[in-house]
């Protein structure tokens, strides 16, 4: 089964990280938070083989080498709103289902943002299917560790990225995020810091089968995930959560890039 997964026509080419353009794009986004564009660039310049590996890692779990073989695109599955009805108050996919109808938000955004830079994210290739499904489920991290889409609460959930998917954009725009903190009044930096240990600390979040986590009790799922409460960010008013600049604040989640 692994090596008919495997199978392209002609394989990926190694993606080389590029540090001048990734912190280029992070002067222009902490410029200007709308910029979300410049988001892709930073994961384009510095995802390096991290889907590569992602990918093996997701076909050699239990349950990976089944999802993997079927590559479900969760964009659709996220846009259905007749499947997002069907889950009852309570469970995870209910959560999702407020969280994007109440921010008027969706997966297709996401999708064509990151088709603005190009890139081979729209590839039939595995690899480049990881990509997308690293990219479709941010939103559903943000329900899953409770961070809201606010400046702060995008910082904080890009820190968690990190060790879930080990893609350095992702650390460059925490480490920006917590350039722009430095003498505020509230702990900024360690509800950042707080996200990557949360991050680092939970299961493997990409290998889970989200059509099957979408119907398990929000609260049940995040312990049997290993996600901890956000203690620091839930210490900081929601009205202070803006000083920060929102990498994620023109209405689409951070992407993956191929």
């Amino acid at each position: 089964m692994t090596a008919d997964v495997m199978t392209a026509d002609t394989p990926l080419p190694k993606p080389r990280r590029d540090w001048g353009a990734a912190l280029k794009a992070l002067r222009r986004l902490l410029r200007d938070k709308e910029d979300t564009r410049q988001v892709f660039e930073i994961m384009r310049a510095l995802t390096g083989d991290a889907m590569n590996a992602n990918y093996r890692r997701l076909y050699t779990t239990p349950r990976g080498g089944r999802i993997a073989y079927q590559r479900v695109e969760l964009a659709r599955k996220l846009m259905d709103d007749a499947w997002l009805d069907t889950f009852p108050e309570g469970s995870v996919g209910a959560a999702y289902r407020h969280f994007i109808r109440s921010q008027q938000i969706s997966a297709d955004g996401l999708a064509e943002v990151s088709r603005e830079t190009g890139g081979e994210i729209d590839t039939p290739h595995p690899v480049a299917w990881m990509a997308r499904r690293t990219r479709d489920v941010h939103d559903v991290w943000h329900v899953l560790t409770g961070y809201g889409r606010d400046g702060l609460g995008e910082a904080c959930l890009v820190a968690f990225s990190y060790p879930q998917t080990r893609s350095l954009g992702w650390a460059l725009i925490a480490l920006g995020a917590i350039s722009r903190t430095r003498g505020g009044r509230y702990p900024y930096a360690k509800a950042i810091w707080q996200g990557y240990q949360r991050g680092k600390k939970a299961r493997w979040l990409l290998g889970e089968d989200y059509e099957a986590l979408f119907a398990e009790p929000l609260d049940q799922a995040r312990q049997r995930l290993g996600i901890t409460p956000p203690t620091v960010y839930d210490s900081i008013p929601p009205e202070a959560r803006d000083i920060v600049a929102s990498p994620t604040s023109a209405g689409a989640p951070l992407p993956a890039a191929a």
